[in-house]
Order: structure tokens, then sequence, then C-alpha cells
């Protein structure tokens, strides 16, 4: 079973308008409410490319129920904790045709004794299982939340996923994650320089490996991607062609196809080839990706 952890999901409410004008009253053209949240985005493409999937984490009030309806209707599992006050929280997402702008909650307040129920659920996995954590912590928990976990796991052989940004990602690499997911903006930003070039890329993959990182999957947008494998082997990918519509997710749907990928093959290089497919058929949706959508683009990637 893939295990998502998702501490700080979201109803986004997504407007769509010809121009933003603040300060007076904007009409939508059109509007979405989607249950988001980086876990909850893996579990639905995990789960549309036919994989099992738990997705884990906090929710709380009438618009975590509506989340948790979603999943449903996705067929998801879910097995998230309630909490017993707030509401999980709101993000607004105002695209206009020449900006976009974001208002995002700040979620509800989660007590010790409810993030004990997690740790329970975490005691429960076994060395079968895979655990993807991804995102952002509320700042109702510790802030080296992902090094409690991964450190609290360290002697049961599971296979851990990371994908976040700056010191949530450099603090785990001691405990030695199968896979992390820098994008080569966040890269730059942990060594506090520009890396524009493969080798650059590839270097800093490398550095992040000395640390403790296994495997190291670089996402570079239309530029493709780069896995640096934990033996040193260097594995790239070209993007498929296609239009832009809607990034948001294509790094979630891209952690997704690399595992689906690599669990069903073995093989690492097929896994890259079906995490950049995946990342791409979302980034050309309005919606995350489905298996048809992957299929069709990782057929102009491997022929």
């Amino acid at each position: 079973m893939i295990y998502t952890i998702t501490f700080n999901p979201a109803l986004d409410y997504i407007v769509r308008l010809d121009h933003l004008t603040t300060g007076t009253i904007n009409r939508t053209e059109q509007e979405y409410v989607l249950g988001g949240g980086k876990g909850i985005n893996v579990s639905i493409v995990l789960n549309n490319l036919g994989m099992n999937t738990t997705a884990l984490g906090f929710i709380a009030g009438f618009t975590g129920d509506e989340i948790v309806r979603q999943l449903n209707n996705f067929g998801v599992r879910e097995s998230f904790i309630r909490l017993k006050e707030g509401l999980t929280r709101i993000n607004v997402k105002v695209k206009a045709s020449d900006e976009e702008t974001e208002i995002n909650g700040r979620g509800p307040t989660i007590s010790d004794d409810e993030l004990q129920a997690l740790y329970a659920q975490l005691d429960a996995l076994t060395e079968q299982d895979t655990l993807i954590l991804a995102g952002s912590i509320p700042s109702s928990l510790p802030s080296d939340m992902y090094e409690i976990i991964m450190k609290r796991l360290a002697n049961k052989h599971i296979r851990i996923v990371v994908d976040a940004t700056k010191d949530l990602l450099t603090r785990v690499l001691p405990y030695k994650p199968f896979l992390i997911k820098p994008n080569n903006h966040e890269l730059s930003e942990i060594f506090g320089r520009t890396l524009s070039t493969k080798d650059d890329l590839v270097t800093a993959a490398k550095k992040l490996q000395s640390q403790g990182a296994q495997h190291v999957l670089i996402s570079m947008a239309g530029d493709g991607a780069i896995l640096v494998s934990a033996d040193g082997t260097v594995y790239t990918s070209p993007a498929p062609k296609g239009t832009l519509i809607n990034s948001v997710g294509a790094g979630d749907s891209m952690v997704a196809g690399f595992m689906t990928g690599y669990i069903n093959t073995q093989d690492l290089q097929q896994a890259l080839y079906w995490g950049i497919a995946t990342g791409s058929a979302s980034a050309y949706s309005e919606n995350l990706a489905t298996k048809n959508e992957v299929l069709a683009l990782l057929d102009t990637i491997t022929n």
C-alpha cells in the first residue's frame, strides 16, 4: 500500500475572470471548488493509475467533509484523523488573463492527542508499504515533523518519499529517504545560487545524496526531468509536447507516476518516463492526470 500524508489540506476555490480590479466588484467567468493538498493530489493520481493508496492526514469541519466526499467520488481510500475543532482551510485562487493571485488559509489547530492518533497509524506500517510525505507543515505542529516521523519509522524499512522544500527537505536526509523530488528552482534555493545547467543540477543532487538521500528526482517543467540514482547513474527524460493549462499538481503527479512506474517495473528509466508523462498529463489538463492521458504521453516519450 502507498500511504500519503497531507498535514495541511485545503479546499481550493478557483475562480477565472478576464481581468482582476482591486477595490471594486469583479464577476467570475468560471469557478471550481477542488479538494487539494500535495499528498491528496498524489493519492488521487496514484488511484487514477490503478495503484493501491490511502490518504492520511487531518481534516476538520464541513470543508474537511467536502474533501472526503470528493475523494470518495474518485474512489480513493482515506483514513484521515477527524479534528474536534476548527475547519480545514480554504485557499482562494484568482486566475485572470494578466495575473494570478492566491490567498491561502491558516488551517485548524492539531492537538497532541490527534497527532498521537496519526503516529498510531504510522506505527502499523510495514516494510511492504511506501509512505509519501509531501507539502507544508501547519504552524500548530513542530517544524521538524518530517524528521520526527522518519526517525520514528527508521527501523521499519519502509520506503519513504519526501517532496518538500528548504529545511523541511534537507533535515530529513540523514534518515536516507528512498526518493526526494526537488525542482530546479528549489535546488537553487537550497544551495543559494542559480543552478541552470544539467551538470550543476547533477552535482547538487549528488551533494544531497552524500547527506543521505538515495534517489534524487529533479523536475524542470518544460525542460523535462533528471534522475540521479543511488548508484550515481544519471537518467534523463524530455518533456512531451503539449500546451500548459494548469501547473498545480504537476509535481505531485510526477511523484505518483514515478512510484507507479518503479513499483510496476523495478526499472528506474521506466519510472522516470512514467513520472514525466504523468506530471505533464496533469499540466496539460484542467484536472489531475488520468491513466489514458498518461499512456498517450508515455507513448510519445518512449517511441
